[in-house]
């Protein structure tokens, strides 16, 4: 846990993903921190500027969101981290369309924002850890709400 958080810092949201972490997992704070989540990743999605006929790629993006955020509450992690994955990657498509693809996204992002760089790699590492998790049944719930939370603090803070 101690890697998760120093990452944190280094993504610029170690205060608030150390307060998030050590929060109880019912407690209504928790809860709340999730509707702002929630809230912030779909304002992002609706705001970002897509081609008409990307409009339906969106809305899918944001019908998928409950789902996800179910798998949050019934700390499913690892199926979590799959579709936040697969959210992320969606997402990344409507932010920076084609570029998303090319084998220098990552050090793409690093150019024009090093905490984005590191936001994207962290995103791209993502999939690796699926296949560690589906190899070794050991990975516990606090590590794997550590990894997860990550990404849920920085968008919350985007």
């Amino acid at each position: 846990m101690k890697a998760a958080a120093e990452f944190a810092k280094s993504l610029g949201i170690g205060t608030e993903y150390q307060r998030v972490f050590e929060l109880e997992k019912n407690s209504e704070e928790l809860k709340t921190f999730l509707e702002y989540f929630q809230d912030n990743l779909d304002l992002l999605i609706q705001k970002t500027w897509v081609e008409k006929s990307e409009e339906k790629r969106k809305k899918k993006l944001q019908d998928d969101l409950p789902s996800f955020m179910t798998k949050i509450e019934q700390r499913d992690f690892p199926e979590a981290i799959e579709e936040f994955r697969a959210i992320m990657e969606e997402l990344a498509y409507l932010f920076f369309g084609d570029q998303r693809n090319k084998n220098d996204f990552t050090e793409y992002t690093f150019r024009i924002d090093a905490q984005m760089g590191l936001f994207w790699w962290y995103v791209s590492r993502l999939a690796s850890l699926k296949e560690l998790i589906e190899k070794n049944e050991d990975w516990d719930e606090k590590c794997l709400w550590a990894v997860l939370l990550l990404g849920i603090c920085y968008l919350t803070n985007f």
